[in-house]
């Protein structure tokens, strides 16, 4: 245990029903209060930075202490009223948001600052921060005639925070799944199968297991379920689990489209592009059919050789074979051919990578690379009262070096339950920032996964692509760790859209490399590190049907532009989601739906959280932040990982900053040039 003591306390997680929605409102109430005072007192002519933007900032600062929190039990909290009294906290934070945000005499002072000569002499992430403020004023409408249109536009901002929370409540609260006999699981690992619930005596389900939908069910049941029958089944249920949030996605992109047209802009996609790196439809556009002409032939050739080894199992186990590749066939002939082309087993890789000995080493690489010191909290009396469930880990993060002290507090809640939410993801929880007294505010943030829980045999194992999921979802933590901002508007992964993943991204290559997969390595029953021929395959077998895996993403980029990217004024009201998520699905992706072209049969937009969570007009990021992702992992890091040296520049130069300046700059500044696709589309195999 670290001798030293944290400056900060963890925060604590104590609310209750009542105690969660009178903290909202008297979080909305003195921030409303603080706004009538500055502009009862405040005339524009008197108005400066500091009496304005810089009460303000401070304000949010210590809102988001609270608020953040307050919102973060709906994903996590056991008990599934105060989940709900989450979600309506949530909402009651976002409209008093969009009410601030339409303000008149608030905005007439912050344009009052925005065009002084004073504004020219602030500090850079002052600047920022008074440029960043003033444009959301201007793209909430308040250059709008003030009626009716300002009423409709807010009435419009309302809607679509209560469909975005909505639509995320159902997808975080959906427990469904299927009966099914053991004969029928024919495949699926027994670890899966036995932490199945097993249906009750004398039921009508007496002898069957109920398989979920949550991703330690779904995916080893698509990866492994012999019967095509059974993989048809449970891809097509867990496509239609959400089917309530089918007409809340068609009014978003409705209300979206309305929305950006009374602004001037053409559409949705190009009010959300105006502040991204990409900033035109058209580029982003241009991006997406590039990868896609690129990558079609590769998707073509390793098509056929999926369909050849379909045919080939189907006539060994003396079954028709249809000459068709289906949705619900490609997890299962993708592991077969690791297995049978390349003696790739998943579950034999697993063995040697237990979630617990797993964190550690991962914890071990990101020590040694960024100088970081994480000391997990084990002690019940210091954890009382500062996790949310049983299953929650805590460390304290601190620098390496004593004299630069603390950095935060990081959880992790790895394992699924229900009611929690279903993905992988990191949470900030608490913004880091500069506080009135020259000290700091230090950030907590947590990791929220759903790994499959141990069993009495066996710990809870890793797949591969597990840890690298881990990885990324750390590398947000890491981000929200290590930076330094003096507004909390700024601190950590608060960047644009389309660069927000590639910190995260870049953080994957590790899981690839030879000596720091072994360092992960220890195999749950004898504590060996994985042979080095296992390594070899498992870096060898990388970019085995990589084409097919980056055209389904481009799927998924491609229908959020078509949703998007409207047109024609009124043409959004003829979109058919579900059809357009199906048909560009068997365009782009080359997977085929049900016999009998029936393009209504699944609604997987429905459970397409991304589009209601910040990505609209947005999921091309992916992919564009790769390209800056492996451009930095080439440039920098390739040669040696585990460059402290690098690391540390890393941490300083990109990820200290958090998004306090503009993020080409800061690429730029870690580069030493203009970053450019040469190495992504290297590491794709694909010419440039």
């Amino acid at each position: 245990m670290s001798p030293r003591t944290p400056p900060q306390a963890p925060p604590a997680f104590k609310y209750t029903l009542e105690s969660l929605l009178q903290e909202t409102r008297a979080i909305i109430d003195k921030s409303r209060k603080l706004e009538d005072r500055i502009a009862r007192e405040v005339k524009p002519e008197e108005a400066t930075f500091e009496n304005v933007l810089g009460v303000m900032a401070a304000d949010e600062d210590e809102a988001a202490l609270k608020s953040r929190i307050i919102g973060f039990y709906q994903y996590v909290s056991e008990d599934k009223a105060l989940r709900d009294a989450s979600s309506q906290a949530e909402k009651e934070l976002e409209d008093f948001s969009i009410e601030s945000a339409m303000r008149e005499d608030i905005f007439k002072l912050v344009k009052a600052v925005h065009d002084s000569p004073a504004a020219k002499d602030l500090e850079p992430e002052s600047a920022r921060l008074l440029d960043k403020t003033y444009n959301e004023y201007v793209r909430s409408g308040l250059e709008l005639p003030a009626e009716p249109e300002r009423a409709r536009f807010k009435e419009i901002k309302k809607r679509l925070s209560t469909i975005a929370i909505d639509f995320v409540k159902n997808l975080n609260e959906e427990n469904g799944g299927i009966w099914f006999t053991p004969d029928e699981l024919e495949g699926v690992p027994d670890d899966v199968v036995s932490g199945l619930k097993k249906g009750e005596a004398g039921s009508d389900n007496e002898g069957k297991l109920f398989l979920t939908y949550k991703y330690p069910d779904l995916f080893p049941t698509m990866k492994y379920a012999v019967s095509a029958e059974i993989r048809e089944r449970v891809f097509i249920g867990s496509e239609n689990k959400c089917n309530e949030n089918v007409p809340l996605f068609k009014e978003a992109i409705m209300l979206r489209d309305e929305k950006a047209r009374m602004l001037g802009f053409r559409n949705h996609a190009e009010f959300v592009l105006d502040d991204r790196m990409a900033k035109t439809p058209e580029k982003v556009m241009a991006f997406v059919n590039d990868l896609r002409e690129k990558l079609t032939p590769g998707g073509e050739r390793e098509r056929r050789v999926l369909i050849e080894l379909k045919k080939k199992e189907r006539e060994e186990r003396g079954e028709k074979f249809d000459g068709k590749y289906y949705l619900w066939d490609h997890r299962y002939y993708d592991r077969l051919l690791l297995e049978q082309e390349y003696q790739l087993d998943a579950q034999k890789v697993a063995e040697y990578f237990p979630l617990s000995s797993t964190i550690s080493g991962m914890l071990r690489i990101f020590e040694e690379i960024f100088g970081l010191e994480f000391v997990q909290m084990t002690d019940k009396k210091d954890l009382e009262g500062v996790t949310w469930h049983e299953d929650t880990k805590l460390y304290q993060v601190w620098n390496d070096k004593p004299e630069d002290g603390f950095v935060g507090y990081l959880y992790l809640d790895l394992h699924p339950r229900e009611g929690k939410y279903s993905h992988a993801a990191n949470f900030n929880i608490q913004p880091g920032f500069a506080k009135k007294d020259g000290s700091r505010h230090y950030p907590v943030t947590a990791l929220v996964c759903n790994f499959s829980k141990p069993t009495n045999d066996k710990p809870s194992l890793l797949k591969h692509d597990e840890v690298t999921t881990l990885f990324h979802e750390l590398g947000h933590g890491i981000h929200d760790l290590v930076a330094e901002t003096k507004y909390s508007r700024f601190h950590g992964t608060s960047v644009v859209r389309d660069f927000v993943e590639a910190p995260s991204q870049m953080l994957e290559n590790w899981c690839w490399t030879p000596a720091q997969i072994t360092s992960l390595s220890s195999h749950y029953l004898t504590s060996e590190k994985i042979p080095s021929s296992l390594v070899d395959t498992i870096v060898k077998a990388k970019h085995v049907n990589d084409a097919l895996f980056n055209l389904r993403q481009l799927h998924f980029a491609i229908f959020d532009m078509r949703m998007h990217n409207i047109p024609t004024l009124g043409a959004v009201e003829t979109i058919e989601p579900t059809i357009e998520y199906n048909k560009l699905r068997a365009e782009i992706a080359g997977l085929d739906g049900p016999d009998g072209g029936d393009l209504k049969f699944a609604n997987g937009q429905a459970t397409f959280g991304h589009l209601m969570g910040g990505y609209d007009a947005g999921y091309y990021g992916y992919l564009w932040s790769q390209v800056f992702s492996t451009d930095m992992f080439y440039t920098v890091f390739k040669r040696d990982p585990m460059s402290r040296e690098e690391g540390r520049r890393y941490r300083r130069v990109v990820l200290g900053r958090g998004g306090s300046r503009d993020e080409m700059e800061v690429l730029k500044e870690f580069l030493g040039r203009e970053p450019n696709s040469k190495a992504f589309l290297e590491e794709l195999g694909i010419a440039a």
